[in-house]
C-alpha cells in the first residue's frame, strides 16, 4: 500500500450500522425511506434493507445470508486510487466475502453475520479508527 493511501486510511474512520441487513431483488418498492439503499437499473431493483422489513416487500430473490453494514467515512472521497481494493483485498485474505456499496460521499461494506469482529480487526489493522 502506498504512503498516500495509508495516510488517507489513517485519517478515515468506520461505524457499524445497527441491525442485520439483507440484500435482495424486488419487483417494486413503495416506501424508499424504510430501506438503507435502493438501486434501480434497466434490469432490476436491488435493495439493502433491515431484516425486519422483508415481509413488506415484493421479493423476487434474496441472498441467503444476513449481513452487518459498515460505513467507511473516507477522509478524501474520490481520487484515492486503490482505496476499495486495499480494503476488499485485506478482507478476502482473511477468507471473508464482502459486498460493496458506494454513494456520493461514503463507501459501505456488508460482511456476513458472524464475520463482524474479524472485519473490524482487518479495518483497524489497515489503520481505520472505529467511531
Amino acid at each position: 500500500m502506498n504512503a498516500k493511501l495509508k495516510n488517507i486510511i489513517k485519517k478515515s474512520s468506520f461505524t457499524i450500522e445497527k441491525g442485520l441487513f439483507n440484500y435482495l431483488k424486488i419487483s417494486k418498492v413503495d416506501n424508499l425511506d424504510d430501506h438503507f439503499m435502493v438501486s434501480k437499473d434497466r434490469d432490476e431493483i436491488t435493495i439493502v434493507t433491515k431484516k425486519e422489513n422483508l415481509k413488506r416487500l415484493s421479493m423476487i430473490e434474496k441472498n441467503k445470508d444476513d449481513y452487518h453494514l459498515i460505513a467507511l467515512n473516507v477522509s478524501v472521497p474520490f481520487y484515492c486510487v486503490g482505496f476499495l481494493a486495499a480494503i476488499t483485498k485485506a478482507i478476502a485474505k482473511e477468507g471473508m466475502d464482502v459486498l460493496v456499496i458506494s454513494t456520493y460521499s461514503k463507501d459501505y461494506i456488508l460482511v456476513k453475520h458472524g464475520c463482524l469482529d474479524k472485519a473490524i480487526t482487518v479495518l483497524k489493522k489497515l489503520g481505520f479508527k472505529q467511531k
